[in-house]
């Protein structure tokens, strides 16, 4: 007879905590190199909302590779043998460390950014972040196969504590880690944090070799699971692919009017976390049934207000319904969970749908799109993780099909008519509504959708397009309008939703520099004066549009425009679209395509220019890199002793003059600062309303502009300069906002 003595000893079990700190700390290191390292090469491309677009898609597709490799290695059948080869895997993929971004590729191509992009992300970063991405599913595996026995956790909890790790470090890069570390500091932190995170892996593999058994070959073999079938396996990619790209999506609708920097990225990205994060607990804090009818309102609103002119109701409405389709698909998702048998299969099916989702908005969607019609699009499609519902529609469901219908006809129709858009858009809520009611019916509710969003989008674009073109850099569209004062037709370009020049038909006016360069403006105002004091100028200019200013020039003078985007380039120089730089320059006009940190570099003569104008910070992405003292120091530095440098800092949405001022001191500068009114009855687009700041070398250089009422003193005490290691778009943001809410106080 067998006595207890004579039983094998059980296996020393290791303690559960250890599972979760290596889930969390995993999670948290690929979550929190991502903006780190979008942000080292955001500079290297003009700040486009493109960089960290392409730069999710990568890590969608290294956590891909993380996930098959741990699918893989969780097939070979000793625990151990599995955790020393990841253990061995981790220390090789050291080898690319300390964080950098690699030279070996060289400089950016503006024809084929994303290639070189993808490029310095494998070489820098690829093999580490794999590696880590691999942790969460293969400790997953590990903890389902020691914790063998009846009662023990289940390892889908860990998954949650993955998601709370990514969110957490990603709440910490733009709060803490942005604000009081360098990017060096940044760099070398997180390089030494991986160190400490390799020594903590071999804690958990010492403690699974110790408690995994061998297998011996008298042990029965687990029962046998059915497999997945392939429906199954698509629709887990499905779902996974949706929530993926509105995440994208919704990421380049917001930085396209904010800023391309990390405080922003990291929101839907940290939403995105939490919708795991609810899907995957044991009680979600959001049930199914409440996700599924609070998402049918938010969408139908969202695609309502789609272009909000006020950016606080732009970001609630467009990240509220991003989080809510998100959760009920993240949700539908955990439904169709499997038998942790295929547990890995599972997650590398969410890795697939991540990156399917993701190259569709980084890769496919900008070749077969002219605009960013990939986010509305997903949008709609999201409508398919609904409720199908079943059997013939009720009459109150036809009456409330009939309600959205003419609602959305009667805003398209009340478009031209109607001046008031509260009015149209009440008409356009009135379609959402319509939609609301018949959201258990997935099919009809899509159908309605549709409809709406095709008023919607009737009713916010009301300027005649002429044509759409797309790069990685952005949207460029050329429109034109009607201005009676400024002869009929007025042609303009637009770069997102941001105006970037115009330019008038008729023969009279062509040549009048308009809006932001208008005769009356600040930068007007600098090239006429220093017209009358110089014979001839060499000009610089970052940033083109329609290319303005070139207009100012005269016989003997050189203008030199520095532009990123060889979409606008083509645009400008095309006397069929925009004639300024043809048949309205009387100097010679240059075209130097590239970043302009790094062509200004290479190309600008030291001490060479009259006058150089850095035009690159109105309401788009927010080139930061450009506004650094090491930049500023390299503007003055290209001056002549006598020259002037120009930043055009009107922004909706940042407050770019506080660090302007206190850079352009830091620099070893001296600045004056204009705030430019429209007047009250000025024709449209004949002038606007803009902030200029004027920069020299010396007082003696100013000294004929402080002498102008119109140029006061700055203060560079109220922000902190910003430096190539240091900015900070968020308290640009929020005072920003508190001036416009000032602005509306009835007080004032």
């Amino acid at each position: 007879m067998t006595t207890a003595d004579s039983l094998p000893a059980a296996p020393r079990l290791p303690p559960s905590w250890l599972f979760v700190l290596a889930v969390f700390s995993g999670a948290a290191m690929v979550f929190l190199v991502e903006p780190m390292v979008a942000k080292l090469v955001l500079p290297m491309l003009g700040g486009s909302p493109a960089v960290w677009n392409t730069s999710l898609a990568f890590f969608q597709a290294a956590l891909l590779a993380g996930y098959g490799y741990a699918h893989l290695l969780q097939k070979l059948k000793s625990v151990r043998l599995q955790a020393l080869i990841h253990l061995a895997v981790l220390v090789l993929a050291a080898l690319a460390l300390p964080l950098r971004v690699t030279g070996a590729l060289g400089e950016p191509s503006s024809h084929h950014p994303a290639l070189w992009l993808l490029g310095v992300l494998t070489v820098s970063l690829g093999a580490p972040f794999a590696a880590l991405s691999a942790t969460a599913p293969l400790v997953q595996s590990w903890h389902a196969r020691v914790f063998r026995q009846d009662g023990a956790p289940e390892p889908w909890a860990l998954y949650a504590a993955s998601n709370f790790g990514s969110l957490l470090a990603l709440l910490a890069y733009p709060i803490l880690v942005e604000p009081l570390l360098g990017v060096t500091e940044q760099r070398l932190g997180w390089s030494l944090a991986y160190g400490g995170f390799v020594l903590l892996m071999a804690v958990v593999a010492f403690n699974v070799r110790r408690a995994a058994p061998i297998p011996a070959a008298t042990e029965p073999e687990p029962p046998r699971v059915a497999p997945v079938p392939w429906l199954t396996r698509l629709i887990w990619i499905g779902l996974a692919a949706i929530p993926s790209s509105l995440m994208l999506g919704v990421t380049a609708h917001l930085t396209t009017d904010v800023a391309s920097a990390p405080f922003i990225w990291v929101i839907p990205l940290g939403l995105y976390l939490i919708t795991f994060i609810i899907a995957f607990q044991t009680r979600p804090a959001i049930s199914p049934s409440l996700a599924l009818t609070l998402q049918g309102a938010a969408l139908g609103l969202c695609l309502a207000i789609f272009h909000a002119s006020q950016i606080e109701v732009l970001l609630a409405a467009h990240l509220t319904c991003f989080f809510l389709t998100a959760l009920i698909c993240h949700q539908a998702l955990v439904a169709r969970r499997p038998d942790t048998a295929h547990l890995t299969e599972f997650y590398l099916c969410l890795s697939i749908g991540g990156v399917v989702g993701g190259a569709f908005n980084a890769f496919l969607a900008p070749a077969i799109f002219n605009t960013v019609l990939e986010y509305p699009l997903v949008l709609i499609l999201s409508c398919l993780a609904r409720p199908f519902g079943a059997g013939p529609l009720s009459k109150g469901q036809w009456g409330w099909i009939a309600l959205a219908l003419a609602s959305a006809a009667g805003a398209i129709l009340a478009v031209g008519h109607i001046q008031e858009i509260t009015l149209i858009r009440a008409l356009l809520a009135g379609a959402a509504v319509g939609a609301f009611m018949l959201r258990d019916r997935a099919l009809v509710f899509l159908a309605l959708i549709v409809v709406l969003a095709f008023a919607s989008h009737k009713v916010d674009d009301r300027t005649d397009v002429i044509r759409t073109d797309r790069s990685f850099f952005g949207v460029v569209r050329e429109s034109r309008t009607t201005v009676p004062a400024l002869g009929g037709e007025v042609r303009m370009m637009a770069h997102g939703t941001t105006l970037h020049g115009a330019q008038a038909q008729d023969p009279k006016y062509r040549c009048r520099p308009l809006v932001y360069y208008a005769p009356e403006t600040p930068i007007g105002q600098v090239f006429i004066a220093e017209r009358l004091r110089k014979p001839a100028m060499a000009l610089g200019a970052v940033g083109l549009g329609t290319g303005s200013v070139a207009a100012y020039t005269r016989p003997g003078d050189v203008l030199t425009f520095f532009e990123i985007d060889p979409l606008v380039i083509k645009l400008a120089s095309d006397r069929r679209v925009f004639s300024y730089t043809t048949d309205c320059a009387g100097g010679q006009v240059g075209y130097v395509l590239g970043d302009a940190r790094l062509t200004l570099a290479k190309q600008a003569p030291p001490g060479g220019f009259d006058i150089l104008l850095i035009d690159a910070f109105s309401s788009d992405a927010v080139p930061a890199h450009l506004l650094t003292v090491e930049a500023m120091k390299g503007y003055l530095s290209y001056l002549k002793p006598d020259g002037l440098l120009i930043l055009h800092l009107t922004n909706r949405n940042l407050d770019l003059r506080s660090p302007a001022m206190a850079v352009a001191a830091a620099a070893g500068g001296y600045s004056l600062l204009q705030k430019h009114e429209e007047p009250a009855g000025s024709p449209s687009m004949w002038e606007s309303s803009e902030y200029a700041l004027l920069v020299a070398r010396s007082p003696q250089a100013l000294a004929r502009y402080r002498a102008d009422p119109r140029w006061t003193a700055g203060d560079p005490t109220r922000a902190r300069a910003w430096t190539d290691d240091y900015s900070n778009l968020i308290s640009a943001f929020y005072r920003r906002l508190r001036e416009r809410m000032d602005e509306k106080s009835p007080s004032r």
